[in-house]
C-alpha cells in the first residue's frame, strides 16, 4: 500500500503569491518572491533613497546598449521607505521599480528592508536594514561592480551602487543625512 505524502507542494503559496492582470484574456502573473518574516518598513528616520543615473552617474555619454532606456535624470529618485519591498522587472503588472532593458527579467531582483535584532549589550530592539536579492535572473544583478549570488540576500550599505542585467543604468543607495540640530 502506497504510502500519503503530507510534504509541502508550493501550489498554495503559488495561488496565494498570483497577481491578476486587467485586460480581456490577459493571463494572472505569480510572483516568484514572497517576503520573509522579518520583513519590515523603515522608520521615518531612516530615509533610504534610489537614485538613478545613466552611463556610471550623470546621464552623460552616447546611448550605447541602452538606447531603447530613456535618459535617466540624476534628479531620478525613489523613497524606498515608502514600503517593505521593493520589486525591480519589466513586468510593468507587478514591479514596483520598472526597468526597460531587453536583458533584464520580467521579476529580475528584489531590494526588502529586513528587522535585524540588536547585537548583545546594544539598546534598542534592533534595526531595519535594506538587502538586495537576486531572483534567479538571466544577466544577473551586480552590486558595486561585482555579480550578486541568486537568491542570496546581500546587505545595502550606503552609497552602493546596483545595476540590472546588462544595462549601463546604474541605482544608487543612499541614507538621506539628518537634519543639523534634529533629535532622533
Amino acid at each position: 500500500k502506497q504510502q500519503p505524502n503530507f510534504a509541502p507542494t508550493g501550489l498554495l503559496a503559488r495561488e496565494a503569491n498570483t497577481v491578476a492582470v486587467p485586460g480581456p484574456g490577459a493571463a494572472p502573473v505569480v510572483l516568484r518572491y514572497h517576503e520573509p518574516p522579518d520583513a519590515r518598513r523603515p522608520p521615518a528616520s531612516a530615509d533610504w533613497r534610489l537614485f538613478a543615473f545613466k552611463d556610471g552617474g550623470g546621464g552623460g555619454g552616447g546611448g550605447g546598449d541602452d538606447a531603447d532606456e530613456d535618459a535617466a535624470d540624476p534628479r531620478d529618485v525613489v523613497a524606498l521607505g515608502a514600503r517593505s519591498c521593493w520589486l525591480v522587472g519589466r513586468e510593468a503588472a507587478v514591479a514596483d521599480l520598472k526597468v526597460a532593458h531587453p536583458s533584464c527579467s520580467k521579476q529580475h531582483a528584489v531590494v526588502q528592508f529586513r528587522h535585524r535584532p540588536a547585537g548583545a549589550g546594544a539598546r534598542g530592539s534592533g534595526v531595519v536594514r535594506p538587502y538586495l536579492i537576486d531572483l534567479e535572473s538571466a544577466n544577473g544583478t551586480w552590486l558595486n561592480g561585482e555579480r550578486v549570488e541568486a537568491g542570496r540576500y546581500v546587505e545595502l550599505m550606503n552609497g552602493d551602487v546596483v545595476r540590472f542585467g546588462l544595462s549601463r543604468r546604474e541605482y544608487v543607495v543612499m541614507l538621506a543625512p539628518r537634519e543639523v540640530g534634529r533629535k532622533d
